[in-house]
């Protein structure tokens, strides 16, 4: 389970720069789209109880997912969920430790690149001698 969980937010992140748990979920068939679509739309109560895993394998899910975050460094990013002026509970009682595990979206540190020229800035030749004018 472990790696399936690794495996999907690794490739999360390469498409979109963060990984989201309700997506991790689905990539690893613990939540159909359907189901997912269905509590966006506010037809589900909270999305646990549309999922294909009891409680305890949810928590265990959602931990190993803080840690692989943790692990790569990813910051953790708190995502309110709406459907019009509702906000959608993802557990059955909205314990807010529980809301908030599911809430967070882990978001990759982009890879520093070397800033590009400017259009107009004359290339540097390294082989040129300085001008003392």
């Amino acid at each position: 389970m472990e790696q399936k969980i690794r495996q999907s937010m690794d490739r999360q992140c390469f498409k979109r720069d963060y990984a989201a748990p309700a997506d991790v979920l689905m990539d690893i068939g613990a939540l159909e789209r359907k189901s997912y679509d269905a509590w966006r739309a506010g037809r589900v109560p909270f999305l646990e109880y549309v999922c294909h895993a009891n409680l305890h394998k949810l928590a265990e899910m959602l931990k190993i997912m803080r840690n692989v975050a943790a692990q790569r460094k990813w910051n953790p990013s708190i995502t309110v969920y709406k459907h019009k002026s509702l906000t959608l509970r993802f557990s059955k009682y909205g314990n807010p430790n529980v809301e908030k595990a599911y809430s967070t979206h882990y978001v990759a540190k982009k890879p520093k690149k070397e800033p590009e020229p400017a259009p107009n800035a004359p290339a540097a030749n390294p082989d040129a001698e300085p001008s003392l004018s």
